[in-house]
């Protein structure tokens, strides 16, 4: 597609926005999503033509343009100014929130690493810093509540284990899964995760409360201590 071919010159049923009208938003590719959020081009670059260089700077993922702070977007983007960065950005966060909320309204067991993962994803994805949650749970293995217990640097973590207990207690769980991110997008337990982990089983089982699983976040994939045998 030439960079100064506007939507105005397609056929009407291959504009972006009368193709999701027709079909559903899901009939749309990721560029035609994002031109309908862009709305306009740049100068000398037709918005559709803009959406397709973008995502190939990109790798052709959503998720790596999500992942990408609105100044850094602004300087790897030429032409593209803060209010088309942040408008795109939002737009996709939304995506990211709803797609989030959706696991939640179906009130999941957690009976498997990939639930847990799934529900617990939205609050570890894309940090440039450590966090520790834990995820509290019912004895049918269905979500209290969740709650930060501990935020670090690049590599590590500070977490009180008390303050771990105190909210347990305070919840009355039956059970709970711990998780922290590596935003390295390593996938392997350090010996300091490994200690952690055990202070904590041991810290729940002395009130009757089971861990479950700690769950490791990288790069949209996961480390399961349950699933390696840990736990």
């Amino acid at each position: 597609m030439s960079d100064f071919k506007l939507i105005a010159d397609l056929p009407g049923d291959a504009r972006p926005r009368e193709k999701a009208l027709t079909n559903g938003m899901g009939a749309l590719s990721d560029a035609e999503l994002m031109a309908i959020v862009f709305g306009t081009g740049i100068k000398g670059k037709g918005v559709l033509a803009l959406c397709e260089e973008i995502l190939a700077a990109h790798g052709g993922h959503l998720s790596k343009i999500a992942g990408t702070p609105a100044r850094d977007f602004i300087k790897q983007h030429k032409g593209i100014g803060p209010a088309k960065a942040l408008t795109l950005l939002a737009g996709i966060e939304l995506g990211v929130r709803a797609a989030a909320d959706a696991v939640r309204l179906d009130d999941p067991r957690m009976a498997s690493s990939k639930a847990a993962f799934e529900y617990m994803h939205p609050h570890l994805y894309n940090l440039d810093h450590e966090e520790f949650w834990v995820l509290m749970l019912r004895s049918n293995l269905k979500p209290l509540r969740e709650f930060k217990a501990g935020q670090g640097g690049l590599a590590s973590t500070a977490v009180d284990v008390k303050v771990i207990m105190r909210e347990a207690l305070i919840a009355n769980a039956a059970a709970m899964m711990i998780f922290h991110n590596h935003p390295s997008g390593a996938l392997e337990a350090s010996p300091q995760d490994k200690a952690l982990t055990k202070k904590i089983v041991d810290a729940a089982a002395y009130f009757g409360i089971r861990v479950l699983d700690h769950i490791i976040v990288g790069n949209n994939a996961y480390y399961s201590f349950h699933d390696e045998g840990l736990l």
